[in-house]
């Protein structure tokens, strides 16, 4: 498969225990895919041993959180020409493997964006019950606001074209960023499509998110959604154009 003008976007904090395995991973699948880790500030070696591995990596220069960090790597792609970029996360909870079919559906369907989810189909790890419950509140949540179902509104592994990328350079959301993300294609007309992927356990590390930052996160979420459905709504909505 041709990697031209695709890259692979890797946002990373305090990950030096994976993310040289993920970078090699990638390396050793997809030859000639461009890696960029985005290290937001980390306090370990994530960026040594990132450019050890062989990525190209952008250190920002203060902690921006996960949406922040997302954008200024979507920012760069965009000010360097690339048409595609596929996120995943630094943990190796994605699979690489499973970056031509995010690729492939992204050229195949016309739409703008293509994620990959966790479900029990695609034989992949199972989330933990705490997530299980946030994902289906979620699911309920956005239905009536996109006007259909999806399976998994918390999931990082995102492939966008370039009409996706060239909104994601400018404007983003900031923290916890997937749950607004979906909210935000549909206000602008973006189409999305999910494909089933095989998610692992972590390779290092452990999760930020706790019974407390859980909570801050659902009502955090609640909020952005919220405001951005009242920013859209009311407003003209100009027709869809093709890139």
């Amino acid at each position: 498969m041709s990697f031209d003008g695709v890259l692979l976007l890797v946002p990373a904090f305090n990950e030096e225990g994976a993310i040289a395995s993920v970078v090699r991973e990638v390396q050793e699948l997809h030859p000639g895919l461009h890696i960029l880790v985005v290290d937001d500030c980390s306090k370990d070696a994530t960026v040594n041993t990132a450019q050890t591995a062989g990525a190209a990596v952008l250190s920002l220069p203060c902690h921006l959180g996960l949406g922040g960090c997302v954008q200024a790597g979507y920012k760069l792609a965009f000010d360097l020409g690339y048409r595609t970029v596929v996120r995943i996360d630094g943990d190796g909870q994605h699979n690489p493997q499973d970056i031509p079919r995010l690729l492939e559906t992204l050229e195949r369907t016309g739409c703008e964006v293509v994620i990959g989810v966790r479900c029990k189909e695609s034989g992949g790890l199972q989330t933990h019950p705490i997530r299980k419950i946030g994902i289906h509140f979620f699911r309920l949540l956005l239905r009536p606001i996109l006007g259909r179902s999806v399976s998994d509104p918390t999931s990082g592994f995102v492939a966008v074209n370039h009409r996706a990328l060239a909104v994601f350079a400018t404007s983003f959301p900031l923290e916890y960023p997937e749950i607004e993300t979906l909210v935000v294609l549909q206000r602008r007309q973006f189409r999305f499509e999910e494909v089933p992927c095989r998610m692992r356990r972590r390779m290092a590390g452990k999760s930020t998110i706790t019974a407390v930052r859980s909570f801050y996160y659902v009502i955090h979420v609640l909020l952005g959604v919220f405001i951005n459905v009242l920013r859209f709504d009311g407003r003209p909505r100009g027709k869809r154009t093709g890139g």
